[in-house]
């Protein structure tokens, strides 16, 4: 198999910081889209992979996994693509394509699901690399058609931030009556206030933190809510059809529970790991309310998104940097410091 050589940013152990590296990418096979990677988004996830915090990074990592490019080249038997086409890679880039979950668009539940970084890549029988880098070449598949309209820059966290949002909101049936609460304004939160409020539903957003508010409803939220305040936490009892959970870290979700309707369900994206304030169930059974997952969304439904972006020009807020500027970045990410994502302009790569 013909390989080309390539810059990327990447690491070798939890301790060290990014830095540019030189990783092998496929020459197009007959159903593969090679891509000229124009920006990358840098998501939570990239910083939790890198630095080891779930346990199962295998060294070296490339992250990345909200790519925005350019088509260079495709295969002989793609019919999705053209060379030149706007086109995008999420979370995934291959499944096993014939689970009861992948036959109906469901490839992010298939227990064979290969990550865009971080999984196993069949032909070159090595590590997945993502999007910290120059190229990439992916099974046309799980290659996305971005409209031309929206910023380019803008649209790269929707791959990752956008879809985790979306996908419940779809599940869910939100509409113009449905009440939404969005628990944190970060990444995942501003990417749900945006896409909520464009399906018509009141947006509520809930916020610790008082200065939020003139954010929280420029993007479109209807009411902010303190969630340290008894007072309005208390109003808001029995309010809720659904509340999109987007905190990264454990807290206690018993306050938003109580503040579901009857039927309500609250969806958890953002904290992966154990629940340590116990669960009070009263609420639930009284209400018959429902604590959910729900991992970001099939290739089928991401297009529905970027579709539907591109009829409302919905794009996240964003911070462009440059690639040599990732450690700073993964710095600030930690302290909440950027508004609403990072995206990286590679051609400061090349």
């Amino acid at each position: 198999m013909d390989t080309t050589t390539i810059k990327a940013y990447g690491t070798q152990s939890p301790e060290a910081d990014l830095k540019q590296i030189q990783i092998e990418r496929r020459s197009a096979l007959p159903d593969d889209v090679a891509i000229e990677i124009l920006y990358c988004g840098v998501c939570h996830s990239d910083l939790h992979f890198a630095r080891n915090d779930w346990g199962m990074t295998q060294y070296p990592v490339v992250p990345g996994h909200e790519i925005v490019g350019r088509v260079s080249n495709v295969g002989k038997n793609v019919t999705k693509h053209k060379k030149g086409d706007l086109v995008a890679v999420g979370c995934l880039v291959d499944s096993c394509r014939s689970c009861d979950n992948c036959k109906v668009d469901l490839e992010q539940y298939c227990p064979e699901w290969v990550g865009t970084y971080g999984g196993f890549d069949k032909h070159l029988q090595t590590n997945t690399h993502g999007g910290y880098s120059q190229t990439i070449t992916v099974d046309q598949h799980f290659v996305l058609r971005v409209p031309e309209n929206l910023d380019k820059a803008g649209i790269a966290p929707v791959l990752c931030a956008g879809i985790t949002t979306w996908s419940p909101l779809r599940y869910w049936k939100v509409g113009k009556h449905s009440k939404v609460g969005v628990v944190g304004l970060g990444g995942l939160g501003h990417m749900a206030i945006k896409l909520a409020h464009a399906l018509g539903a009141h947006v509520t957003l809930f916020s610790r933190s008082p200065n939020k508010i003139e954010d929280a409803k420029k993007l479109g939220a209807d009411e902010v809510i303190i969630s340290t305040n008894e007072g309005e936490m208390e109003k808001a009892m029995g309010k809720f059809d659904i509340i999109l959970d987007t905190v990264p870290y454990n807290h206690d979700f018993n306050p938003y529970i109580a503040t579901l309707k009857t039927n309500g369900t609250i969806v958890v994206l953002g904290y992966l790991g154990p629940v340590e304030a116990p669960l009070v169930t009263v609420p639930m059974i009284m209400g018959r309310k429902t604590m959910a997952g729900s991992l970001i969304g099939g290739i089928a439904e991401t297009q529905e998104l970027l579709d539907f972006c591109g009829e409302h020009n919905i794009t996240s807020d964003i911070e462009i940097i440059k690639m040599q500027d990732i450690n700073t970045a993964y710095e600030r990410m930690l302290k909440s410091d950027v508004k609403y994502r990072f995206v990286i302009d590679m051609k400061s790569l090349s």
